[in-house]
């Protein structure tokens, strides 16, 4: 993951980078008020040969869904193959900041996937709700191959929405294999069924002292434990060596995860990635 804290101009060498390395992915985080989302994927999809870019995720309050489908359409068309859009809620305390709140954010998720996959399969979408109106919307182009689009989603009520109307489900720092089991049950409760990626963030934190990674790890482990609503863990963070991170990754892919994203806190982002992969590799 290309961290949020990063500048822009940092984005084409870590790219680079990471097109040399044994990794399949690339995702770019948009919280209010860091750098927007479209023109970063933009940037990592133009400068990579072959990564895969994933947008995760865009708070669907902040763009009307013709909008977000012409930017979706145009990097699917440039970038075939390549490009996973993730769509969530966002975080209401930073959205109360900008814009006022939808009466019901499980209603304005749905309605947004509901028209942007519409518009991608190049339908003519008529859809009201509290906050959106479109009337015979379409798109003049059409990418030949629409890109999926994937929930990010915290709670049992949007999980299921994710496993109805979403290709994948991207489940937020802190998961351990016992929060990936039950929210896995909630996407499958939703009607996920034959494809559906389980894409699951996870802090990664590579340092030799113990007491060093339990004073980083606690602040985090903590945020994301009130997230889950879930009892603190230290399996909430890939930390240790490289031999104990990687075996909380492989724990995530044994319990379900499809694809583990790592975001490297600390020093050197990208040494930290080269360890564990050495230490899974063997």
């Amino acid at each position: 993951m290309f961290d949020r804290s990063h500048r822009p101009t940092a984005l084409p060498d870590f790219v680079r980078t990471l097109d040399a390395m044994r990794v399949d992915d690339l995702w770019l985080v948009e919280d209010i008020g860091w750098a927007g989302s479209v023109a970063l994927t933009a940037t990592a999809l133009a400068v990579s040969s072959r990564l895969r870019v994933g947008m995760g995720i865009c708070p669907v309050p902040l763009r009307n869904p013709v909008v977000h489908a012409m930017e979706l359409a145009a990097l699917a068309e440039l970038y075939p193959d390549r490009l996973v859009a993730g769509l969530g809620h966002g975080t209401a305390a930073r959205l109360r900041r900008i814009t006022r709140p939808a009466r019901s954010r499980l209603t304005l998720l749905d309605a947004t996937f509901t028209a942007v996959r519409g518009l991608l399969a190049g339908e003519h979408v008529t859809l009201t709700t509290e906050t959106i109106a479109l009337t015979d919307a379409c798109l003049e182009h059409v990418p030949p191959v629409p890109p999926p689009l994937y929930a990010g989603v915290v709670g049992p009520r949007s999980l299921a929405l994710s496993g109805r109307i979403a290709d994948g489900t991207i489940l937020a720092e802190g998961t351990t294999p016992e929060i990936l089991g039950r929210d896995l049950a909630h996407v499958r409760a939703g009607g996920a069924g034959g494809p559906h990626e389980i894409v699951v963030y996870l802090h990664l934190l590579v340092h030799p002292d113990p007491d060093h990674v339990a004073a980083v790890a606690a602040p985090i482990v903590s945020k994301f434990a009130d997230l889950h609503r879930a009892a603190p863990s230290p399996a909430m963070v890939a930390a240790g060596t490289p031999e104990a991170a990687a075996q909380r990754i492989a724990a995530l892919w044994e319990a379900g995860a499809d694809t583990v994203v790592l975001r490297p806190v600390g020093d050197d982002h990208l040494g930290q990635v080269c360890q564990v992969l050495d230490a899974l590799g063997r």
